[in-house]
């Protein structure tokens, strides 16, 4: 999908080609109850991207890797505005993976969480993970 920005048109979404260049896909994998990435072979730092080139930390080469899809509420917010297909409010979360990284996720209940707060990844919506608070 494209919108006009001061008589351009600009990539909402990455994954087509736009100018000749490759738009990458940033977002995380999830599949088989796993969040899919990279993890670097030197630092063993993890990485939710795919398309990294090196690593980040140490720019020592990468590996795929699955991790666990549950982990702590790093942080959390309540948006009130339509985004994409999105309609408010709506939660975003940032959640540290138990064995892995940092991952943005739209949270199932529009509510800000506390800091802290068990969650897990259970799914996607529109390509971006969905995760549930602990019971």
């Amino acid at each position: 999908m494209t919108i006009p920005v001061d008589g351009r048109i600009t990539k909402r979404r990455p994954g087509a080609v736009k100018g000749g260049l490759a738009v990458a896909d940033s977002r995380p994998v999830f599949r088989d109850g796993r969040v899919h990435g990279l993890r670097c072979t030197v630092c063993r730092n993890p990485s939710a991207q795919r398309d990294l080139p090196w690593c980040p930390v140490c720019r020592g080469s990468l590996a795929p890797d699955t991790f666990s899809p549950s982990g702590r509420l790093w942080a959390s917010t309540l948006v009130a505005i339509p985004v994409g297909n999105r309609t408010p409010p709506f939660a975003l979360g940032y959640i540290d993976l138990d064995d892995g990284p940092r991952v943005l996720a739209h949270l199932a209940e529009p509510t800000s969480l506390p800091i802290d707060t068990r969650v897990t990844v259970t799914g996607l919506e529109f390509g971006d993970l969905v995760a549930e608070v602990d019971s």
